[in-house]
């Protein structure tokens, strides 16, 4: 296969033979594999915001379930209260006895009052004998003539629905309520207790600034929603209705822009009433065409920097061969007077050198010929061995990744998984430590993988001499905090090497990340042999001048390297007791690491 791709070379120019490299090294290969990046990471864009919309929905109908059930079991109490249903029966001659009965009757404030989710709890009654006073009111033509009331009247099961009241300024709004009979036995008067939520204290439960929702209850009108101007509108969605439980993700249109959409049904407790909960996210398909967007860009550029690249070497390089060729075809026809020269330090102009000196060799005489093609060849072998050296420099570090995993291969064929996973970590730990040669920044997350993946290999070689554990704070956020790249290895190692070095079993080597104040601290600890004072001091001192101490050099270093980063104020601190083990601590700036590499 390599003597056909460099025979079809051979057969081209040498201007088509790097264009036909760059189309089969750099055209193909970045967009085939920028393409796929670019539609798997639209896949997992969306299946992720998906699942942050889900939760967001689910968020909603777990709030109002729980206000749901808790309003329901308050009319339970109400509705079965043996003094609101004996003051519903009783017959006043006069109104003031009437009142008086009212105003002794405090369980409907006390549930007004103690709960900030009740906007109002109101009883209508057909007893000829009541007035509007407080929360209970007479049930005239009017209120009979509604729907709830007249529902409520021919039914004994409790529903939910949407009543809409008017503010002092005539500005309509909307109430979740629940409407329910109550029982008056012997008795043929009808009692219908109304409790109606409060639209502020559910709009403050469920406001988010990301989300836009609505909620409706049965196949009504929007009565909650987090953008006022959807309250009354029809809900989202073609909505089965007669469907116990539907449930809807997919795309629905707001603002003449697609949203991710999520709709569900919540089925009230005791209730045949549902609420339908649609959440939107109009944001997503931007950030998800930013993110494409910006993917694209990255693979033109990568596509066109190297062709603009090449384009320009090319010209370059093919008009030195081309300036070198007409040098050579005059030598050919004994036409000595070359013009031109190419001029520079690389093999081309070496070579139009050796033409040079080739050319003035064959002017002279037989005798100094022979000395001029001597030379020559010894330039020609010094030339291949550069071209060696270049070749053998050119070994690329994926070459040993490669390599370690065709041995985990075959160890893991071989049914030797100990010593494939040993081969893993340690491809995972050379492939961290190579990627970070020379870098600046690295997340924490990925140091703490590389610490556990050290800490790994350390107990295939150790056994159970000791174990690890690592705690990370609540306000330590890994994935997104950047430091300076192989800080913890050091000091994971001397705790295994220095620490539990007399520890036949039972050693513990502990890290922990946590925030103090300002500062973030990153402890390492064992409980191992510890220090006597004398050798504490001396490892103290050490770690502030460089002396030849193995266990000083890898504390100097990593407290220099983190004091020239982020100043004075931070760096290493070491305390250690005699048989109760050593604690190394690292003392960084959290919002410096916050911020990571762009300071």
């Amino acid at each position: 296969m390599e003597k056909e791709m460099f025979a079809f070379l051979k057969m081209k120019k040498i201007r088509s033979q790097l264009y036909t490299i760059y189309l089969i090294a750099v055209f193909l290969p970045v967009t085939v594999l920028g393409t796929f990046m670019i539609f798997n990471n639209s896949r997992l864009w969306r299946d992720y915001y998906r699942d942050l919309l889900e939760s967001e929905n689910l968020r909603l109908k777990t709030i109002l379930f729980e206000i749901t059930t808790q309003i329901y079991n308050i009319s339970e109490e109400i509705a079965f209260d043996d003094t609101v249903r004996k003051l519903l029966t009783d017959n006043y001659y006069l109104e003031s006895n009437l009142r008086n009965k009212i105003s002794d009757t405090t369980i409907l404030d006390n549930y007004n009052y103690n709960h900030a989710e009740i906007e109002a709890i109101e009883i209508y009654t057909d007893n000829p004998d009541f007035i509007d006073y407080k929360q209970f009111h007479y049930a005239n033509d009017s209120v009979k003539g509604t729907e709830w009331y007249q529902r409520a009247a021919r039914q004994s099961s409790v529903f939910w629905t949407a009543l809409t009241s008017e503010d002092a300024y005539g500005n309509e709004y909307w109430n979740l309520s629940l409407i329910r009979k109550i029982p008056l036995i012997d008795s043929d008067d009808t009692g219908v207790l109304v409790i109606r939520l409060s639209d502020n204290y559910l709009k403050s439960r469920i406001s988010s600034q990301k989300y836009v929702s609505t909620v409706s209850v049965d196949g009504g009108p929007v009565f909650l929603s987090s953008d006022r101007k959807n309250y009354g509108q029809d809900q989202r969605g073609n909505i089965d209705y007669e469907e116990s439980y539907y449930q809807y993700k997919g795309n629905l249109k707001q603002d003449n822009s697609t949203c991710f959409a999520e709709i569900s049904t919540l089925n009230l407790y005791q209730s045949d009433s549902r609420i339908y909960i649609c959440t939107l996210d109009g944001q997503a398909y931007i950030n998800i065409r930013e993110i494409m967007a910006i993917s694209i860009i990255i693979i033109a550029v990568a596509i066109l920097v190297p062709g603009v690249i090449i384009h320009v070497f090319t010209n370059y390089f093919t008009s030195r061969v081309l300036a070198l060729r007409h040098a050579m075809h005059q030598a050919s026809n004994e036409d000595y007077k070359i013009e031109n020269p190419i001029r520079g330090q690389d093999e081309m102009s070496e070579a139009f050198s050796d033409l040079e000196v080739m050319v003035q060799k064959i002017k002279q005489k037989d005798a100094q010929l022979y000395e001029a093609r001597l030379n020559e060849k010894e330039l020609i072998n010094e030339q291949q061995g550069m071209e060696y050296k270049m070749l053998a420099s050119q070994i690329n570090p994926h070459f040993l990744y490669n390599t370690l995993e065709t041995i985990r291969m075959k160890a893991f064929t071989a049914g030797d998984r100990e010593v494939a996973n040993a081969i893993k970590l340690l491809g995972k730990s050379m492939r961290y430590v190579l990627d970070n040669t020379g870098a600046a920044f690295t997340t924490l997350s990925r140091e703490l993988e590389h610490v556990t993946n050290y800490l790994s290999i350390q107990k295939l070689r150790f056994g159970n001499k000791f174990d690890s554990e690592i705690s990370i704070g609540q306000e330590v956020e890994v994935d997104s905090m950047y430091t300076m790249p192989l800080l913890l290895q050091p000091v994971v190692e001397n705790a295994i090497l220095h620490g539990l070095e007399e520890k036949e079993t039972g050693g513990i080597v502990k890290i922990e990340l946590y925030r103090q104040g300002d500062d973030l601290y990153i402890d390492v600890s064992d409980n191992g042999c510890g220090m006597e004072e004398e050798e504490l001091a001396r490892v103290r001192r050490n770690m502030e001048s460089r002396e030849e101490d193995t266990r000083s050099i890898g504390f100097y270093n990593i407290n220099q390297r983190i004091r020239l980063c982020y100043g004075a104020a931070y760096g290493v601190q070491i305390d250690s007791r005699p048989g109760q083990g050593t604690v190394v601590r690292l003392i960084l700036p959290f919002e410096r690491l916050r911020q990571g590499w762009r300071d």
